[in-house]
Order: structure tokens, then C-alpha cells, then sequence
């Protein structure tokens, strides 16, 4: 069983950066694709990045291309997820999901309790 811990939610002033960190409690996600999501109030729930455990692919939507960037940490074992010019579309609950299948989307296996993203205007 992996249990996956979220960190490094908050509040930020809007056009600001935050950096969220994903880690597997007494484990690494060096073999695992890992997917980070955001639930914000009243929407669907979203995949806002992922990075794949064999090549390395990552995915962002159109959307936020070149605004969220999502890397591994190979000396921690983790996975981050840096999120720059924040902006109305950016509050709600952001959480990582892990599995052991290289494909971006679908299904995870394994996720965290989420961490709060807030964004002040």
C-alpha cells in the first residue's frame, strides 16, 4: 500500500508561484506515473499534470502549457509541481495520484488527502 502525502499548499497573491510536493509515506515514486489533479469548488475534477515512470512523458492541458511544471525530485524520491502565474482558474484542492502504468489519464491507483490552494486577488 502506498500512501501518498501532498505539501506545500496555501495562499498566494494572484499572478504568484507556489510549489507543490508529493511524496510516497516510507516509500519513492521513482516507479510510479504520477498525475496531479485539482477539485475546485463547483467543476470537475481535473488533471492539471502528470509525469509517466518510463520515459518520462509529462502532460499539461493546453491550458496551463508552460505555466505548471511537474519533475521529479530524484534525490527525495518525490515528484513536485510548480505552479507559476496563478490566477482565478488556479484555487481548490490539488492532489497526487500514483500508479504503476505508464499512461497519463484513466484511472490511479493510489492518492493523497489533497492540499488547499487559495489565490488572493
Amino acid at each position: 500500500q502506498v500512501q501518498l502525502v501532498e505539501s506545500g499548499g496555501g495562499l498566494v497573491q494572484s499572478g504568484g508561484s507556489l510549489r507543490l510536493s508529493c511524496a510516497a509515506s516510507g516509500s519513492t515514486l521513482d516507479y510510479y506515473t504520477v498525475g496531479w489533479f485539482r477539485q475546485a469548488p463547483g467543476k470537475e475534477r481535473e488533471e492539471v499534470a502528470c509525469i509517466s515512470v518510463t520515459d518520462g512523458h509529462k502532460f499539461y492541458p493546453d491550458s496551463l502549457e508552460g505555466r505548471f511544471t511537474t519533475a521529479r525530485d530524484n534525490d527525495k524520491h518525490t515528484v513536485n509541481l510548480q505552479m507559476n502565474s496563478l490566477n482565478h482558474e488556479a484555487p481548490g484542492v490539488y492532489y497526487c495520484e500514483a500508479k504503476e502504468e505508464p499512461d497519463c489519464g484513466n484511472e490511479y491507483t493510489y492518492w493523497g488527502q489533497g492540499t488547499q490552494v487559495t489565490v488572493s486577488s
